[in-house]
């Protein structure tokens, strides 16, 4: 059974960014689909969060979670967005990770309702994420936090 510790989240700082890019190959220890690479996924989803991290542009916001000893366990990055179809302004998780030694201590959940209570404050309609279908662990994690499926986006290799 997992063990659930108390998590802090704050505003991700200057000194957080190696640990924040230090958890991007979190993001593709799956099975990806076929027509995407590996380190070619890697280094683009690393390049565009320490652009974030430099230029902390408008509606961007990046997060970092502490636990009880203060240790940083995960990161959330939110960006405000407008919906294509009503043009309300939604919340997006670009980027949601866990650092190994802190999975399955809740600290996933705990970013996620930190996510959904930022949305609520700032008037979002919808808060938004995209997951490669692979990643079943956060499928499921999403899933039992009350996301759906909204689009389903496909790619076909050309």
């Amino acid at each position: 059974m997992d063990s659930f510790v108390k998590t802090h989240v704050r505003l991700a700082r200057a000194d957080d960014d190696d640990f924040i890019l230090g958890l991007v190959g979190r993001f593709v220890e799956f099975e990806l689909p076929p027509w995407r690479r590996r380190g070619e996924c890697a280094a683009g989803i690393r390049d565009d969060l320490a652009r974030h991290l430099r230029e902390q542009p408008p509606g961007s916001y990046v997060f970092v979670a502490e636990n009880e000893d203060g240790e940083r366990a995960g990161f959330l990055h939110l960006q405000t967005v407008t919906d294509h179809f009503t043009a309300a302004q939604n919340c997006h998780i670009a980027d949601l990770a866990v650092a190994p030694a802190h999975e399955g201590h809740g600290i996933g959940s705990a970013l996620l309702r930190f996510a959904e209570g930022w949305a609520r404050q700032h008037r979002c309609r919808h808060l938004t994420l995209a997951v490669f279908p692979g990643n079943e662990r956060a499928r499921a994690l999403y899933e039992r936090r009350g996301f759906g499926t909204d689009l389903l986006r496909m790619a076909k290799r050309v």
